[in-house]
């Protein structure tokens, strides 16, 4: 049975499942992607009553962008950034002996970027490229230091149940938010608001509720002090030491085949899942031809069931091991992608059914992945670890939203552009298929779990 400390200490970081889920449902997938989307084709095509008929490009850095690939360029761009700055910001929280004040600094910066996303309005593109850019770093650095606390706050035999959880709760919050934001966007006209206005305020209901509930897991969690990984020579400090450290963790990661192979499984599937995520709110509105209450209505749908399929994978996983129910969601995604090409525009019914098999294995892919994850990373180094892992995690996606952009700016389809994720998860779900996950786990000096 878990202490009552302990149990305590994993309520308080569930919360932050709860917080960041607002921002990456209702900004990062439901509303930016279509909204930034108007406002660069507004900027391209002043006056044209049907937007989707844009085909001029805006100039980004003298380089021809079409408007409909801008956020997925966006996304692409804070990748590259994060491949940069999160590995380091992994080897500083290894070494800080307040990881939760970490959580909350990046977690608050990340907050405020979100929030002010409610000054994106006319052609301020820009503005919004920009605030997409910090909002997603910053939430990319705070799940560094998040994930890597789950080995302080659960045993090996209790992290896929912990991180379902936690997942699970996250949806829960995400999803309450946005069913908050469907009202106000069903009902914004009779309140005297136009679409734009209403959509902005739910950007930035999105990062209030990020950086009010960051306060309970900064508060809840901060007894867990002390630093997991060797302290750094006083004379390099912090930083400068954690850089020099961080030349040892990609020599170091060679000595962990598998855990390696386990990454490079990650980086691919993890791309396929996060793009999908990402574009789906625009595939719904500007392939399908829903209404952005439609769209809103259905993600709201996925929300409350990937609680459950969460929780039901998270079940499934303590009977047959989370590599094998990984697998298995993996195949259910491919055929997800391959469906969703052939949903026929307006059909509801079949949009929903496709939105059940998405929100059964959202939430349990994900949880259980981290899990896994955590089970391959030598002691003393998990923050320094889960920051290559966050380099990929969501909200990061790159080699995904480059295809994804590409092939929209090549074909003007985004069926074309989705269908194309299909490769991501075939050669994802090959590459942890030969992960042998109780030789790495030994190998990285941890106890095997009951069941892998």
């Amino acid at each position: 049975m878990t202490a009552p400390a302990t149990t305590r200490e994993q309520r308080a970081w569930f919360f932050y499942d709860w917080a960041n889920s607002a921002y990456v449902t209702t900004t990062a997938t439901v509303l930016m992607a279509p909204y930034l989307t108007s406002v660069a084709r507004n900027a391209a095509c002043p006056g044209l009553a049907d937007q989707t008929r844009c085909r001029t490009t805006l100039d980004v850095l003298g380089l021809p962008i079409d408007p409909g690939s801008l956020y997925a360029y966006t996304a692409t761009v804070s990748t590259l950034l994060s491949a940069l700055v999160l590995v380091l910001v992994g080897a500083v929280a290894d070494r800080s002996a307040h990881p939760t004040r970490l959580l909350g600094g990046f977690a608050w910066v990340g907050a405020l970027a979100a929030s002010a996303m409610v000054a994106v309005a006319g052609t301020s593109w820009g503005l919004g490229v920009g605030l997409l850019v910090v909002a997603n770093l910053c939430l990319g650095a705070s799940l560094v230091v998040y994930d890597s606390l789950l080995v302080r706050i659960a045993g090996p035999d209790d992290r896929d149940r912990v991180s379902s959880r936690g997942w699970g709760f996250g949806y829960l919050g995400g999803g309450l938010l946005l069913a908050l934001n469907f009202l106000l966007d069903l009902f914004h006209t009779r309140l005297g608001l136009d679409r734009a206005t209403s959509t902005r305020i739910s950007l930035l209901s999105a990062g209030l509720w990020w950086g009010g509930f960051t306060l309970v897991p900064v508060l809840g969690l901060r007894g867990v002090t002390g630093t997991l990984a060797t302290p750094v020579e006083r004379r390099r400090g912090v930083v400068r030491g954690s850089v020099v450290q961080l030349a040892d963790t990609f020599r170091e990661l060679r000595r962990y085949p598998q855990t390696l192979l386990f990454l490079l499984a990650y980086l691919f599937f993890n791309d396929g899942i996060q793009t999908v995520i990402g574009s789906s709110s625009l595939y719904g509105s500007d392939e399908l031809g829903f209404p952005q209450s439609t769209v809103l209505g259905v993600f709201l749908f996925v929300q409350f069931v990937a609680w459950g399929g969460a929780l039901l994978l998270g079940r499934v996983a303590a009977r047959v091991g989370a590599w094998r129910t990984v697998l298995g969601s993996l195949g259910a995604w491919t055929f997800v992608v391959l469906g969703a090409y052939l949903v026929p525009q307006r059909q509801l019914a079949v949009f929903l059914v496709l939105a059940l098999a998405i929100g059964i294995v959202l939430g349990g892919s994900q949880a259980l992945s981290r899990s896994l994850y955590s089970q391959l990373i030598p002691r003393g180094r998990e923050a320094e670890f889960f920051s290559l892992y966050q380099a990929m995690e969501r909200g990061t996606s790159w080699f995904g939203t480059l295809l994804f952009g590409l092939v929209h700016q090549w074909t003007g389809s985004y069926r074309d552009a989705l269908v194309a994720l299909v490769v991501f998860f075939v050669v994802g779900g090959v590459l942890l298929s030969r992960v042998r996950m109780r030789e790495g786990i030994v190998a990285a000096g941890n106890p095997v779990p009951r069941v892998v």
